[in-house]
């Protein structure tokens, strides 16, 4: 059944293949981007509304009416100092919006720095050692997701790839599959999209990884 979704952070590596595989499972898709520019290869396919997605008026008006949030939204790397804490304040604006709009559903994408049960790889580890902004910022916003009543889910994945979707991955709850080192962002597309369009994965954290 054709469902009214929005995708935020659409102009990215994850945010384009949700925008074009949704499409293709015949999806109506609304995307709010700061830049509509690289979104012209979708022409009259999908809704594009311009805007502030740190804005929850913005935010709001174009969630109004629609089945779930699908988010890929996150800094550019290298992190700006102005982006420090991005994430957060993305957070807050999201689920103030989503309240107002009266939509519950939402799937986010995080990162498996955050899982400290992870030996192989040791993500957290690494995570507060090389990228521990990343950790702490991302942390933040699932902490505001998990202190609200909406039905979120959060996907951890480890490094995200260009490789060609196979729709052969490993999803674990609670934890990183086992040397889950990568996955292409093809396949992080492909289960967004299907925790929404098959309702599993409520309030609960997931690991990905090929």
């Amino acid at each position: 059944m054709a469902m009214k979704l929005v995708v935020l952070g659409a102009t990215g590596g994850t945010g384009m293949e949700i925008v074009r595989q949704a499409v293709e499972r015949g999806h109506l898709v609304t995307a709010l981007v700061r830049s509509p520019n690289r979104l012209k290869v979708f022409r009259n396919r999908i809704t594009v509304v311009q805007g502030d997605l740190l804005n929850s008026g913005d935010l709001a008006q174009v969630i109004a009416g629609h089945d779930a949030v699908l988010s890929a939204f996150g800094p550019r790397v290298p992190i700006s100092k102005a982006d420090a804490n991005l994430l957060e304040r993305f957070a807050q604006a999201l689920t103030q919006a989503m309240r107002s709009a009266g939509v519950r559903r939402a799937v986010i994408e995080s990162v498996a720095f955050l899982f400290k049960n992870s030996i192989m790889p040791p993500a957290y580890f690494l995570g507060r050692l090389f990228f521990p902004g990343v950790v702490s910022d991302t942390f933040a916003m699932e902490r505001i997701f998990r202190e609200t009543e909406l039905e979120w889910t959060m996907l951890r994945p480890p490094q995200l790839t260009d490789a060609a979707y196979t729709g052969k991955y490993r999803v674990l709850e609670g934890r990183l599959p086992r040397f889950g080192f990568k996955i292409p962002r093809a396949n992080v597309a492909d289960y967004m999209i299907r925790a929404v369009e098959n309702r599993f994965a409520i309030r609960k954290v997931v690991g990905i990884s090929n």
